[in-house]
């Protein structure tokens, strides 16, 4: 009996979704519940699981195409789960309207190379590749991992076979595949020939470079005249772009920046930290202690937990924190809800499992909704300070930048001191300089006097 695959519909408001990546191909059996092909949304990426046992028989929607949720975009057969190479069918034996169809699909059935809008190949011509497809698939059926070990195991030219995972029914994460590479068996890493870069585009296949030739008339904006590559968007990326000049174009930005000595929570953090992990079985990084700070001042200025409707102020009653992930394809903002509620351990498991999740793209729909104050650290990538844009409908965002030892002038002398600058971006259509300035001082009192027990 055939199940068909559709594009889920990852929540109320989501009313597309695009196929990034087939895990699985034409041919190849796939087990109930098993990752068969990831999707990006306009707001959050995930890898869809299989309805149901058997062999993926047809692929209607090839990567990097877009469509409607609840639309088919892939077939999978239980009773043909004996049968090999199922893609080597030949498309004349279907009737004319499935043929056309067939042959539009990505799978090994397709002359290696093409796009996926080529003819088919032969049957025979596949019957040798299938043999050694196949072995390569009942290997990769027992591997789970995420495209992120994926990406790096291709990367380090890595069998993942050879990897012990660590996670949920021996999924390999991230951790798992850095400590291979810290010291892996000798055997394990396989140095392939060199091959002469090639340059991908997001499609799939080699972008075209074009050179502007025309000329340039007096007066006019200057155009770039040397060659150039076209790139797709992902749609991620078109979503944090569309949101961006919006939020640009919706809220009167204005930037304030406090420097903050860090003393307290450096030392508290160095001093506990191992038993922090040990009885958790967590890291204990400093964003906790920025949102734990962030609520607090929040309670005490409301209307940074707010949003503009019209002529409207909405206060919110609850508040939920966003804390930005960087991924690979852009970022993430999964959202710490009902923060208020939380001490500084049930801040600290939710800000882990969360970005963890959103790195291994394992986030539901609605743990990216509903925040009302965001907070991002380019400071982790070794950024002073930074100017975020607010995140809509929110009415501020607080930025977190490196933290590092400086010298500073305390009771007229030179110390030593771990200091970091804090930025906030908030909308002037409800909120003043002078409340915005209010609120850093008070996140800056609670971390320069930082008295939160952390165990």
């Amino acid at each position: 009996m055939s199940t068909n695959v559709i594009m889920p519909q990852m929540g109320e408001s989501i009313a597309e979704g695009t196929v990034t990546k087939w895990l699985k191909k034409i041919g190849e059996k796939v087990e109930r519940d098993e990752p068969l092909f990831e999707i990006s949304t306009d707001k959050v990426d995930a890898e869809i699981p299989s309805p149901a046992a058997g062999v993926l028989t047809r692929i209607l929607v090839k990567e990097n195409q877009t469509v409607e949720v609840n639309a088919v975009v892939a077939e999978i057969d239980g009773e043909r789960a004996s049968t090999p190479a199922l893609a080597a069918e030949p498309a004349g034996d279907a009737p004319p309207a499935q043929a056309a169809s067939v042959t539009t699909i990505a799978g090994p059935a397709l002359v290696p190379g093409s796009d996926g809008s080529g003819p088919t190949a032969p049957a025979s011509a596949n019957v040798a590749a299938s043999v050694a497809d196949s072995a390569r698939a009942a290997t990769a059926r027992v591997i789970r991992s995420s495209p992120l070990v994926r990406r790096l195991a291709r990367e380090n030219h890595v069998d993942l076979s050879l990897v012990k995972g660590t996670g949920l029914s021996g999924r390999i994460s991230k951790k798992d595949i850095l400590s291979y590479l810290a010291a892996p068996p000798a055997v394990a890493v396989q140095t392939p020939p060199p091959a002469p870069p090639v340059s991908v585009s997001a499609a799939g296949t080699p972008p075209t470079p074009i050179a502007t030739t025309a000329p340039v008339s007096p007066g006019a904006p200057s155009i770039f005249t040397g060659p150039t590559q076209a790139v797709p968007m992902t749609a991620m990326r078109k979503q944090i772009a569309e949101h961006m000049v919006l939020s640009r174009r919706t809220s009167a930005h204005v930037t304030t920046v406090f420097e903050v000595e860090m003393t307290r929570v450096f030392d508290t953090r160095a001093q506990q930290s191992a038993e922090f992990e040990r009885r958790n079985g967590i890291k204990l990084t400093f964003t906790p202690f920025f949102v734990r700070a962030a609520v607090e001042a929040i309670k005490q200025y409301p209307a940074f937990n707010a949003s503009v409707e019209g002529d409207n102020i909405l206060y919110k009653r609850h508040v939920n924190i966003g804390v930005a992930v960087a991924l690979e394809t852009g970022l993430l903002v999964p959202v710490v809800k009902h923060a208020d509620e939380k001490n500084f351990l049930g801040v600290a498991r939710a800000v882990t499992d969360l970005a963890d999740r959103a790195r291994s793209k394992r986030l539901n729909f609605d743990e990216v909704q509903g925040g009302t104050f965001t907070i991002t650290n380019p400071g982790v990538f070794g950024s002073l300070f930074g100017t975020p844009i607010i995140n809509q409908p929110q009415v501020a965002i607080l930025g977190v930048g490196v933290i590092e030892k400086r010298a500073v002038i305390r009771n007229d002398a030179i110390a030593i001191r771990p200091m970091v600058y804090l930025a906030l971006s908030f909308d002037h259509r409800i909120i003043d300089g002078a409340v915005a300035d209010q609120f850093m001082g008070k996140i800056k009192t609670v971390l320069e006097n930082w008295g939160e027990p952390v165990l």
